[in-house]
């Protein structure tokens, strides 16, 4: 219902929520493996099932002005949300996507579990409350028009902002807002049909692109919040170690310093400019207490986790069968812009900006480390500059909170990039062990052990998944970290008994959810299994896989692959074609490409071709983006970038060293063929990097004959590392 605020302005706040129903297509043929836990129910499913009760509390206004603006309870980091969500209200109340105006709402706790960005869930999740809150708004104008000219609404129509009447009279949004925000009349609005969408579907730039091509985007460290100056952390030399005793009498007397403190993470320093920050930051003289893995490196590591790695339960004593072990590297989520925040902690209040994907627990964890009650802080959510599941937590505006209260001022916080590479999230290191089991030309078993360092859930993710126990597909009392494994994690080929099981060990690092978390590893480590199979078999690795998947859906989707990238031609000595297929989120895809590997330690990925169903793209373009950032994070991640680990630090401390992907490795060519709308928008965030990470990988075992089983493929210690 529409709730009248200001004369001006026109506010929809709708708090009904609809009755969610959860379905999903699981055909199967030749051997049929029984559905997973993600077949039924997926963490997308999880996170909209717990944000239902809250799911249509969202903010929409109409100015007099005709702009419509729209509060998004998510975080825009680059992935294009706002833009699709600007087409959803656009297409709902039939006005150009450039008089929509998304923001970002700041932290509201009534939202409960409703305010979390991961998981490749926003567009699944506010598909349906958006256009219903759209629709509504549309209505009540509609209605205020009936009312000024004594007409029915049924025989009113609405065009560019404007409600049409028969005799050709029109009236703008704009100068409907304040009769339509005084109406109490009930008005019944119904979302449009898919079939009359003229904007959802379509190709669409971003809305904030000329923005940040102009630099006239505001980031968190862009903003000029009064009094908040420059402030860095000097931290420790290992992880998690703390403050031992510090000699700032140096550093004091530095030019343009301005306060220092000792807080949980180290040593703040606030000055002038960042430069001097910095500067006074190298001069202080710290001793340092142990962190929690100073003894521990890269073999120290590997060892524990192949020592974790669960035993299979088939015997391979009357079948043949084929095994594979393979290890994967921690990785940095290096988004653009480093971990950063503004905060201003005053004794009876705080303030706090910066791109967060939880801000709803950043908040509540905010408060209770300052000692104020929740209402007491407030917690704005500003645009992040890349994130890959590196925001889901609030290190920095907790630790600009703990510093601003020390220092009794508002600081403006930097990570450095070494800061950020080292002592940031990353994703977990991995070793997985499969087993197939095969016979007369097909699958009779695949098993799949992973063993990883202990991924950190706690942004808020564990509470929707307690919350949301009774309802998850799986039984018994698992983890958090085995409930995303099992809810995400899933084989899409009919390969007789399949079993996937996780176990963590648990060493205190930083780690965090990757791009795609646990899928990117472990479904890439299956498709290589199932070309190794297929080679077993005698197979085409297109053709074994066709045969092998369980729906018509996924099978179009490969056909199209491989019909687009021309599987199969003939390519010269040292260049190979490689596929890999994933199915997560109500999505599927696949991806073809092509690799030089001419040179074994320096391959590179000349051509991709992708195809994708995501049910209905809202934004086709964006979709795009979605699928050739995933097949960048695959390149880098399979063939070069990774982190060193040496006695309880990363060696890597900048892009220098951290060899993601360059413009240079980049293929010159690259195809994304989005496959035919139907039904509901699927999860695309993630959705593109497993595929790509077994096709790289398939593409170089055939172009080398060489099995890849430790991941980045090419991983030396090609540089001097920064001074710890």
């Amino acid at each position: 219902m529409a709730t009248p605020t200001t004369r001006r302005g026109f506010l929809t706040f709708l708090v009904a929520a609809p009755t969610l129903t959860l379905a999903t297509d699981m055909s199967a043929e030749a051997l049929p493996s029984l559905p997973a836990p993600a077949d039924i129910a997926d963490l997308g499913d999880v996170l909209i099932l717990a944000g239902t009760p809250t799911a249509n509390m969202l903010v929409l206004e109409v100015t007099p002005e005709g702009t419509v603006h729209f509060q998004l309870p998510r975080a825009e980091v680059g992935q294009g949300i706002t833009t699709a969500v600007a087409m959803l209200v656009a297409e709902e109340m039939d006005i150009p996507v450039p008089d929509v105006r998304v923001s970002l709402a700041d932290a509201r706790p009534e939202l409960l579990f409703n305010q979390l960005t991961g998981g490749s869930n926003t567009i699944r999740s506010v598909y349906g409350p958006v256009r219903r809150t759209a629709a509504a708004a549309r209505a009540r104008l509609v209605a205020a028009a009936g009312e000024e000219w004594n007409l029915q609404t049924s025989k009113l129509t609405t065009k560019n902002g404007t409600v049409v009447a028969p005799d050709g009279r029109e009236a703008a949004y704009g100068a409907l807002t304040a009769k339509a925000a005084r109406s109490t009349a009930t008005v019944e609005a119904e979302p449009k049909p898919e079939s009359q969408h003229r904007v959802v579907g379509t190709e669409q730039s971003r809305i904030d692109a000329r923005a940040m091509v102009t630099g006239q985007l505001k980031y968190t460290l862009d903003l000029d919040v009064p009094g908040a100056m420059p402030t860095v952390v000097r931290r420790a030399p290992t992880i998690n170690g703390s403050v031992r005793s510090v000699d700032d009498s140096v550093a004091k007397a530095m030019p343009g310093v301005l306060a220092i403190a000792v807080v949980p993470t180290g040593v703040a320093v606030m000055a002038e400019t960042f430069g001097q920050a910095i500067a006074a930051k190298d001069a202080l003289r710290v001793t340092w207490n142990k962190g929690t893995v100073d003894e521990l490196s890269d073999p120290d590591i590997k060892a524990k986790l192949r020592a974790a790695a669960l035993p299979f339960v088939v015997p391979p004593l009357l079948t043949q069968h084929v095994d594979g072990e393979f290890d994967f590297a921690f990785v940095s989520h290096a988004p653009m812009e480093t971990n950063s925040a503004i905060a201003d902690v005053r004794a009876d209040r705080a303030e706090i900006w910066a791109g967060l994907k939880s801000p709803i627990v950043a908040k509540q964890t905010i408060a209770a480390a300052l000692g104020l009650p929740q209402d007491k802080v407030t917690v704005h959510v500003t645009q992040g500059g890349g994130s890959f599941g590196r925001r889901l937590f609030f290190d920095a505006a907790l630790e600009a909170a703990q510093i601003s209260k020390a220092m009794r001022r508002p600081v403006k916080l930097m990570w450095t990039r070494v800061d950020d590479m080292r002592h940031g999230r990353a994703r977990a290191a991995s070793h997985h062990k499969i087993r197939a089991t095969f016979a007369l030309g097909q699958v009779l078993t695949f098993e799949h052990r992973v063993a990883s360092v202990e991924t950190d859930f706690r942004h808020g993710l564990g509470e929707i998944l307690t919350a949301t126990a009774a309802h998850l597909p799986v039984a018994g009392n698992l983890g958090f970290a085995e409930t995303v494994f099992l809810t995400t994690v899933k084989v899409p080929y009919d390969f007789g008994v399949v079993t996937q099981l996780l176990n963590e060990v648990p060493l205190r690092m930083h780690t965090g959810s990757w791009r795609s978390v646990y899928s990117a590893n472990t479904r890439g480590a299956e498709e290589i299994i199932v070309d190794e199979v297929a080679a077993k078999l005698g197979k085409d690795p297109v053709a074994f896989r066709r045969e092998s998947l369980k729906t018509a859906r996924q099978r179009a989707v490969l056909d199209k692959v491989a019909a687009a990238g021309n599987w199969g031609r003939a390519m010269p000595k040292g260049f190979a074609q490689g596929v890999g297929f994933h199915d997560e989120y109500k999505s599927c895809t696949a991806c073809l490409v092509e690799l030089d590997a001419r040179d074994p330690k320096k391959p590179r990925v000349v051509k991709a071709v992708i195809a994708v169903d995501v049910g209905r793209p809202v934004n086709p373009l964006g979709l795009k983006a979605q699928l050739l950032g995933g097949l960048t994070d695959a390149i880098s991640t399979t063939l070069r970038a990774g982190l060193h680990i040496d006695k309880g630090l990363p060696l890597e401390g900048s892009y220098s060293q951290f060899h993601y992907a360059r413009q240079k490795d980049s293929p010159p060519q690259v195809e994304i063929h989005v496959m035919p709308a139907g039904g509901e928008p699927g999860g695309a965030g993630e959705l593109g990097v497993p595929a790509a990470v077994g096709a790289i990988a398939n593409a170089y075992a055939r172009a080398t004959g060489i099995k890849p089983r430790s991941f980045p493929i090419t991983f030396p210690v090609d540089f001097d590392p920064f001074p710890r």
